[in-house]
């Protein structure tokens, strides 16, 4: 029985002519072995190159690219245990499956091949039916670490795509969690108590219209990519850039404990960026604006509000309009940040002066405001003496007038002492104060 009439094919078995078929290369210093396989191998769809010895097989090995190896153990030259020892050590064939043809008196050698890495063995005078069955299992195996090889790096790049268009909203880390992890993140909507902040610069719209477009656009990516950099460093969320505002919350999708500090610090942090920025653009004759910012704690909706189409992590709710109103609210007061109390109540080691009772533009409810500083400031001799005099304030004295007056002469301007002195001397008193303008 010839090799070519033992040979049948099993639909059954068979997963495509693809997988069955192989680049074969087929190594043996005997010309007779080498023919004969050859003949069958071709008749059976696989293309075959021959090689008489291990140093021609290495050489077309690292030329071409093959599916499986047949391989000799005792040849002159380069044996079969050289080849398959080069074979594993090298990155680019070490998957080339390789199936082992000896004689059965040398089952020593073939343990010693199986132990180095081969694949399988087949025993001479060959079985043509079981050395049919034994390359379409090696193949079969090698189409499989290869489809598995291309998922995983379908996957791959998947989850580097994903991190990336997280990236847009979400820190470096956070991206990166919710790509290897994308049930952690709940687009379907959560109620959670978040602190958001939010930033907008003064007189920037008059800024557009006198300055080039390439200009502007240089100066304003410039601070946007300063901002959501600040903002990814505190582990925030990038809720959304409108024009030169920058809204992002804390909390969320994730939920952070301490949410309410990492919002004070992201703000605190921005400030000096901005003033930074401001003072740079000063220089080389650009008026630009300073930086209001807003920060309150409170209750929303966070999802994905964009539909199928688009994806739109956000979140809704008062407190977002609470927000607003506190970064507008700094252009009446003088200051640059304005933090409620719903955020410094969740801070035990808050350091700042308060600012006042407020009732912000469109709102009913009063809420006590507050202005962060830095630790250094906040135990300045001029803190402290605005505290006295807000403390006089508060409790209706008329002496705080005086006493307002006296740190403004002390300690030089300071904005919030001002705007309060005015207050006093406009007849109005207390610490509770209603706005009519955003």
């Amino acid at each position: 029985m010839t090799y070519s009439q033992t040979v049948t094919k099993d639909n059954e078995d068979r997963t495509s002519a693809t997988d069955e078929c192989g680049h074969v290369l087929v190594v043996d210093d005997n010309r007779l072995n080498r023919l004969k396989l050859a003949k069958g191998l071709e008749q059976q769809g696989h293309t075959v190159q021959l090689a008489e010895n291990g140093r021609e097989a290495l050489e077309m090995l690292r030329c071409e690219a093959f599916d499986l190896l047949l391989l000799d153990i005792l040849m002159p030259e380069v044996d079969g245990f050289e080849v398959l020892r080069q074979i594993k050590n090298d990155n680019g064939l070490r998957d080339i499956p390789v199936i082992v043809i000896s004689a059965l008196e040398e089952m020593d050698s073939v343990v010693k091949c199986i132990e180095m890495g081969a694949d399988d063995h087949i025993p001479k005078p060959f079985d043509p039916v079981l050395l049919h069955a034994r390359i379409r299992a090696s193949l079969g195996k090698k189409r499989l670490r290869e489809r598995e090889r291309a998922a995983e790096e379908a996957l791959r790049k998947a989850a580097e795509q994903a991190q990336a268009n997280l990236s847009r909203y979400f820190s470096p880390n956070l991206a990166k969690q919710l790509a290897d992890d994308p049930d952690s993140l709940d687009l379907r909507g959560q109620r959670r108590n978040v602190t958001f902040v939010f930033t907008d610069i003064a007189n920037f719209t008059p800024l557009v219209e006198l300055l080039e477009p390439a200009t502007i656009l240089s100066m304003l990516n410039e601070y946007l990519d300063g901002m959501t950099r600040i903002v990814f460093r505190h582990g925030g969320t990038v809720d959304k850039i409108v024009g030169d505002a920058v809204y992002a919350m804390f909390g969320a999708p994730l939920e952070q404990p301490d949410h309410a500090t990492h919002g004070v610090d992201c703000a605190m942090e921005m400030d000096a960026f901005c003033q930074d920025f401001q003072q740079r653009q000063s220089a080389v004759g650009v008026s630009w604006g300073i930086t209001r910012i807003g920060v309150h704690s409170g209750p929303a909706i966070v999802g994905n509000f964009g539909g199928e189409m688009f994806f739109n992590y956000t979140a809704y709710g008062d407190a977002i309009n609470t927000t607003a109103r506190l970064e507008s609210v700094n252009k009446h007061l003088g200051t640059r940040i304005c933090v409620s109390a719903s955020v410094v109540e969740q801070i035990s080691d808050f350091k700042g002066r308060p600012v006042g009772t407020l009732v912000l533009k469109g709102k009913s409810e009063e809420i006590k405001v507050f202005e962060p500083l830095s630790a250094e400031l906040a135990e300045a001799p001029a803190t402290v003496a605005y505290r006295d005099a807000f403390a006089q304030l508060e409790a209706g004295e008329s002496s705080a007038s005086q006493t307002f007056a006296a740190v403004m002469g002390q300690y030089g301007e300071d904005s919030l002492a001002t705007f309060h002195l005015k207050r006093l001397l406009a007849g109005e008193g207390g610490i509770s104060i209603r706005f009519s303008e955003k």
